[in-house]
């Protein structure tokens, strides 16, 4: 990728991503913007997105982190923990989309861990932290909600809700609990839930883009 395609990319951030989240300030335009280079030359070092797939980074990757802010809104103040965060994704793009919310990443990878926090660092989000940990060593009470991108089976992650997710406070839109974005069939996987769980088809919200015929968002309240 030369320096053209950069410029390409930073470009179809304004354009797609512009197109869904139209109000977003010049600090979060530039902060989104400078996210291509960054993964660019951090993934050259250490595969945190299939190379094959760097191309497309701002639709599979950075607007697909933002999907959820097209299905909810986030209160300020809000606790919100990314589960298997990897390279930062999905948290980065939606601490930027929700800066007035408090986002923590965990990855039990430390050079992703490095990856995540230099990113974040580069651009200034300061309501970002990254930590080295499983989410099994997390204490509880801390969070009102759970993300978290195709990391782990959905049993793992409303099991790991159900013992850290603080529900005293109610007031966002949707009740506390885990909000994980996934694709594929899913029938077997959330079979054991089919009466507590919400399954929600992107394409819905993001019509025109093929990318996201086959992805959804999976929201379990924790009760």
């Amino acid at each position: 990728m030369n320096t053209r395609d950069l410029e390409s990319m930073a470009s179809e951030i304004r354009e797609v991503i512009g197109r869904y989240f139209p109000n977003l300030s010049e600090k979060q335009w530039e902060q989104l913007e400078a996210l291509p280079a960054l993964y660019k030359e951090w993934n050259e070092k250490i595969n945190v997105i299939s190379r094959k797939d760097i191309d497309n980074l701002v639709v599979n990757h950075i607007l697909h982190s933002m999907s959820i802010g097209l299905y909810t809104d986030f209160k300020p103040m809000t606790a919100i923990l990314d589960v298997g965060t990897g390279g930062g994704l999905p948290g980065i793009p939606l601490a930027i989309l929700f800066p007035e919310c408090q986002f923590t990443l965990i990855d039990s990878i430390g050079k992703k861990v490095k990856v995540a926090t230099s990113i974040k660092e580069a651009i200034g989000l300061g309501n970002a932290l990254v930590l080295q940990s499983r989410a099994e060593d997390i204490g509880a009470g801390f969070f009102d909600f759970i993300v978290s991108r195709a990391t782990m089976p959905m049993k793992n992650l409303v099991r790991i809700g159900e013992d850290i997710i603080d529900t005293s406070d109610q007031s966002n839109t949707l009740r506390n609990g885990v909000i994980a974005l996934k694709g594929g069939d899913l029938t077997e996987e959330l079979k054991p839930f089919r009466k507590s769980i919400k399954e929600v088809e992107l394409s819905t919200y993001l019509p025109d883009l093929p990318f996201f015929e086959t992805k959804k968002i999976v929201y379990y309240p924790v009760r």
